[in-house]
């Protein structure tokens, strides 16, 4: 798994959202993007980092970003995630995560001592340029809104 660093060309996506329409990164040119990854809708550590994320909307908007997350759902569980929590923002369906290899987020994990290939829970910012300008592998949701606002401020 090869993982990306600040400076580098954010890899491009064209994904199905919520609403089973085509979402492209290069559609955001010009915007501030922040991208995350998460291993499963509705559950604790998504929901937390994702609800946390919508609540941080006008601060982002304030900074001329936009929140895109990214996990191996289907676009009808994303839909129910998104109108459960009012999230608000694009949910998208990386069902094959090829878009989540590109990215480096598709890595082993262990739970209760199996190991299993899956999501590795990170965030990034894509500057207005398509360069990252954001980068946290492992990030723990409580702490995903600080740090990529702190890399969209930095960036201004």
């Amino acid at each position: 798994m090869s993982v990306l660093n600040v400076g580098d060309k954010a890899p491009l996506f064209a994904l199905e959202n919520q609403r089973g329409e085509k979402v492209r990164l290069s559609g955001f040119k010009g915007k501030s993007v922040v991208v995350y990854f998460y291993p499963k809708a509705d559950t604790p550590g998504c929901t937390t980092q994702s609800c946390a994320l919508r609540d941080a909307g006008d601060d982002f908007a304030g900074l001329d970003a936009v929140v895109i997350g990214i996990s191996p759902d289907a676009p009808s569980r994303l839909l129910k995630f998104d109108d459960k929590y009012s999230l608000g923002f694009e949910l998208l369906a990386d069902v094959d995560h090829a878009v989540a290899e590109a990215w480096g987020v598709w890595g082993e994990k262990s739970m209760y001592g199996k190991k299993y290939m899956g999501i590795i829970r990170s965030a990034f910012v894509v500057d207005p340029k398509g360069k990252l300008s954001g980068v946290f592998y492992k990030v723990s949701p409580k702490d995903t809104v600080g740090n990529v606002t702190k890399a969209l401020e930095s960036g201004h």
